[in-house]
């Protein structure tokens, strides 16, 4: 069973491929069976080749919200990287094609659909993504995070997987709350905030939370992945607080192998509204604050809709966050019936086999 991933661009994209492709080794299928298309000079390139999977990379480029001439560099890009998409899958001769999104999805698609290689489709967001988009009629399955993704892709070739939450995260929750709470050397007696903006990180939540870690630090403890892009402010910031301050602060630009831990050890989180809150909150039960990106407004606000509906978010936007975060936070920090119900609500969403149905959806799509 030979399987071509394509999946890039974005967190949101790579971690449920990497999931998936966790699940089929435990199914047969080896990593030498396994290739993964991606593009030139995005995450895949660091996380692919570290889960140790071959990775070839194409040229791809936004096409939704970049300026007119990016748009039409980026499509002469994606038309330019037909040719080797054909070149790899005729090489390859995979059995299935699968993919979750990203820039290099048009000309993947059509050239497994030149080949005659099958398709399989897995939506991490609830709404499906322009490049998604346009694959969506050449799939023979389309695997979903969530049921409201059938308003969005034909009914009869969707199935409700889940959101897949990569192993390494999910093995966090065999730690008790003590455990994480002291691989951070933070305490045990005291609520615990996760902000989480992506791994590039979000400017806007950086710095309205420096404004008010001051105030927040009186009262709890603080877990703040900055990403990587605003790393050097956040990492400045740090100067300008007390040392009593700093017992209560952990900021990193990132994290990989404690990122469960990171979960783990946290009352709620504070992020944009990418797929993975669609996944990752409710596979730890927290409650969350979300600020859907507003560039991404539309899938982010779907997402955050949905786990708003559901009881288990509230939500901010950029405009209001300077305003109305740290009155939000500090009516969280008080009412912890609220916070137990919205815990409850967030694990009502989990589905914590998704990897392993998403991996059925794959085989049985090669299968026909």
């Amino acid at each position: 069973m030979r399987v071509l991933i394509c999946a890039g661009g974005t967190g949101g994209g790579i971690y449920p491929a990497l999931a998936a492709v966790t699940a089929l080794t435990e199914k047969g299928v080896t990593k030498d069976q396994i290739l993964w298309i991606g593009t030139e000079g995005e995450m895949e390139e660091v996380l692919v080749p570290r889960a140790g999977l071959r990775l070839q990379t194409i040229s791809g480029g936004g096409i939704a919200g970049v300026p007119i001439h990016q748009k039409i560099l980026n499509a002469l890009k994606l038309v330019w990287s037909l040719p080797k998409s054909w070149g790899i899958i005729r090489r390859f001769k995979p059995d299935v094609m699968f993919m979750t999104g990203g820039y290099m999805a048009a000309p993947v698609t059509v050239a497994s659909r030149l080949s005659g290689t099958p398709i399989c489709i897995y939506l991490p967001d609830l709404e499906p993504g322009k490049s998604i988009r346009f694959s969506v009629p050449f799939a023979k399955r389309i695997a979903a995070t969530v049921d409201g993704s059938k308003q969005f892709v034909p009914e009869e070739k969707m199935v409700v997987t889940g959101y897949p939450v990569r192993p390494l995260l999910r093995q966090a929750l065999s730690a008790t709350k003590e455990e994480a709470l002291a691989k951070f050397e933070l305490k045990p007696d005291r609520l615990t905030l996760f902000v989480y903006g992506g791994s590039r990180g979000s400017w806007n939540i950086n710095k309205a939370l420096m404004a008010i870690l001051p105030q927040l630090l009186e009262k709890i403890q603080i877990i703040h992945l900055s990403g990587t892009l605003t790393w050097p402010e956040v990492e400045a910031n740090i100067a300008n607080l007390s040392a009593d301050e700093k017992k209560y602060y952990r900021a990193y630009p990132f994290l990989h192998e404690e990122m469960g831990l990171a979960y783990r050890a946290s009352d709620w989180v504070l992020a944009r509204a990418g797929a993975s809150m669609l996944g990752e909150s409710p596979a730890f039960g927290l409650p969350s604050i979300l600020v859907p990106l507003t560039f991404a407004w539309r899938y982010q606000k779907v997402n955050a809709d949905y786990l708003s509906a559901r009881g288990a978010a509230e939500q901010l936007t950029d405009e209001t966050l300077d305003e109305k975060l740290l009155p939000m936070l500090l009516a969280f920090i008080e009412d912890a019936e609220k916070r137990q119900k919205m815990h409850l609500a967030a694990k009502e969403i989990d589905i914590p086999d998704a990897a392993n149905r998403l991996a059925d959806a794959i085989l049985e799509t090669a299968k026909g």
